[in-house]
């Protein structure tokens, strides 16, 4: 073998083509995909609904009492998210009645910090499941280092974020290392290493001498961070919304400039489209892999300290509340785009705040997790949406007719 050829890169592993197929989706796709996803759910309440169920016996003698019942229950679930999520238009006054949007911005908080991290991931052909462990880590460190390390205030929290961050990061870059130096593929060590934090954790939380409040007897439960240490709320009293949020955004901004603007993010993206063509390039693939992991896990890091210090009282084991699962799909929903990833996590927080709103309106709250599944379940095949829609393929265009016939040579030619 010649020596051009052996320096020859070898074909993007079907992974990475399969990650850079998903996230190069366009915002027609990400909408139908929404829009799918509302229809689904919009099924799933019209069809549970007794009211509905009870004009089926007579459907076709009497066809507009269903329709009129299935429009009066979507009519409903739409207030109930509008009310729960937005804006309550019964409320008092207006202060009272932005509330509920507040609130999304508050649960959408900690979905886009760790969509952000799973989704640097995605565009380095890595597959994060770990957020859930990298979460919990970090949410222990910061919470210690809150009530365990008095500091002047101001200091205090900045320090407590540090090590919250630095905690998840280091936790996230053993499944790296692991990758990088046998193999091992990173879904196994991440979903393996979500078990061995949670248990880790939660013989932490048992343990008065590390983290747990004495007054709770046995239970898993820390003690509450120092005033010092505690996240300042953005509007003042009557709101839960922190300074959290604003951490967010500006992580969002720097996840913008890192992967779009720096040279480090080139490196990165080159790596999630080709590795072989990125080893060619001279680039090492597995610090890169260490370094990868040890960022996604760092942004992850974020949703854990504004779990941990956006409160007054102490956390128990649940205080993941699914969120390293719930920011995959932020991730495929945001096509791995610092704003995409954004503006996902907004629409998931809201969904997360009209829970109760659903349930007032006796909707049951668990649509919302079947709208949620239904537009990752779309996003994620990008051929069911070109399929459904009769869209170009990725490439923007579509084979209606067969090839031309390969030319035959005549007997006898020249080759």
């Amino acid at each position: 073998m010649s020596a051009p050829e052996a320096l020859e890169p070898r074909p993007a592993p079907k992974t990475n083509t399969l990650i850079h197929d998903i996230l190069s989706g366009s915002a027609l796709r990400t909408t139908l995909a929404i829009v799918l996803g509302f229809f689904v759910g919009s099924l799933f309440m019209i069809f549970s609904n007794e009211d509905v169920l009870s004009t089926l016996g007579y459907l076709f003698a009497q066809p507009t009492d269903f329709f009129q019942a299935a429009g009066a229950v979507v009519a409903s679930g739409a207030e109930a998210i509008t009310r729960g999520a937005i804006y309550n238009p019964n409320a008092p006054d207006f202060a009272t009645g932005i509330r509920p949007f507040t609130e999304s911005l508050r649960l959408a908080a900690p979905l886009i910090a760790a969509g952000l991290g799973i989704a640097l991931g995605f565009r380095v052909g890595l597959f994060n499941i770990g957020g859930t462990g990298q979460l919990m880590f970090g949410a222990v460190w910061a919470a210690w280092v809150s009530f365990r390390l008095p500091l002047p205030i101001v200091l205090h929290l900045s320090v407590a974020i540090v090590v919250g961050v630095l905690a998840a990061a280091l936790w996230g870059s053993v499944a790296g290392y692991l990758k990088a130096k046998t193999g091992a593929h990173e879904v196994i060590v991440t979903i393996m290493m979500n078990y061995i934090a949670l248990n880790l954790v939660t013989w932490m939380m048992r343990n008065p001498s590390i983290l747990q409040d004495p007054t709770v007897g046995g239970a898993p439960k820390t003690l509450a961070p120092d005033v010092t240490a505690q996240m300042p709320l953005l509007l003042g009293p009557g709101y839960a919304l922190h300074l959290g949020f604003l951490i967010v955004v500006g992580a969002t901004v720097f996840y913008w400039w890192l992967m779009e603007r720096s040279v480090l993010g080139f490196k990165l993206r080159m790596v999630g489209h080709n590795p072989s063509a990125a080893r060619t390039a001279g680039i090492k693939i597995e610090n890169i892999y260490v370094l990868t992991m040890a960022l996604s896990a760092g942004f992850v890091g974020l949703a854990a300290v504004n779990q941990s210090l956006g409160r007054d009282a102490g956390f128990t084991p649940s205080l993941h509340g699914g969120i390293g699962f719930d920011a995959i799909t932020v991730a495929l929903l945001g096509g791995g785009s610092a704003w995409g990833v954004f503006f996902a996590g907004i629409l998931f927080g809201a969904f997360k705040a009209s829970g109760p709103a659903m349930q007032v309106a006796g909707i049951s709250p668990e649509v919302l997790s079947i709208v949620q599944g239904s537009i990752v379940l779309f996003i994620a095949a990008p051929p069911l949406i070109r399929a459904i829609f009769r869209l170009p393929s990725a490439n923007g265009s579509q084979r209606t007719t067969k090839p031309a016939p390969a030319i035959k040579k005549k007997k006898g030619a020249q080759s």
